[in-house]
């Protein structure tokens, strides 16, 4: 996205959840026509050290509750850590499938399902292991007025994206995912593969890391 792109905020509404009561706010951006979003609770407007989770669009892991990944609980654990510090923002990027689409993730799976890893999928299909963009996530939290946020991720080139974008991170804060016989291979293949900030020891023993792209 260039600078001379927009990001508008057409409407906010109140959304009660079993957690506490936010504000959504949605966003259209003139570069890519997508509709992206913020959930914000309490006052965050000129405050630092903000709670932010910046969560990329995950239609199996955040609706459907797939267990192949650990979307849907990092999403769950960031609206519950806001609600607990009584301030915050999660904004919403909709970007699926870190970038490639839903179309393309699904595809990833059957590869996946046959052996290959996130990455090599993700290659075999023609695309990167990681397309997603983070300038309208900056724009978003400029927009809200937010002066600084500690940053709940595991993943250090979203940190330093965002830095590059302006955005002060103060904090990085780790987002612990549960670990289980059908995301171990995604999440060794995370932290090996893309750098993610996890815990192996929590992995099965049984993961190996493919080397040299076999599978």
């Amino acid at each position: 996205m260039n600078e001379s792109s927009s990001i508008n905020k057409l409407t906010c509404a109140r959304i009660p959840t079993e957690v506490g009561e936010f504000q959504l706010c949605l966003y259209r951006c003139d570069h890519d026509q997508k509709e992206h979003l913020a959930l914000i609770l309490g006052e965050v407007r000129g405050e630092e050290h903000v709670l932010v989770r910046v969560h990329s669009e995950c239609f199996t892991g955040d609706v459907l509750g797939s267990r192949r990944c650990d979307c849907g609980e990092q999403l769950q654990h960031a609206m519950d850590s806001i609600a607990q510090a009584g301030a915050g923002v999660v904004v919403y990027l909709r970007q699926e499938g870190r970038g490639i689409g839903l179309l393309g993730k699904l595809r990833a799976y059957n590869l996946q399902d046959q052996g290959f890893d996130t990455v090599e999928a993700n290659l075999a299909l023609g695309h990167q292991p990681d397309e997603r963009d983070y300038n309208v996530a900056a724009g978003i939290l400029r927009d809200l007025g937010v002066r600084s946020i500690q940053l709940l991720t595991n993943n250090p080139e979203k940190i330093t994206r965002l830095e590059e974008l302006g955005v002060v991170i103060s904090r990085r804060i780790p987002v612990e995912s549960t670990v289980h016989s059908d995301n171990a291979q995604y999440l060794f293949t995370k932290a090996m593969r893309m750098n993610h900030l996890l815990n192996l020891e929590a992995l099965p023993v049984t993961i190996e890391y493919r080397k040299n792209g076999s599978h």
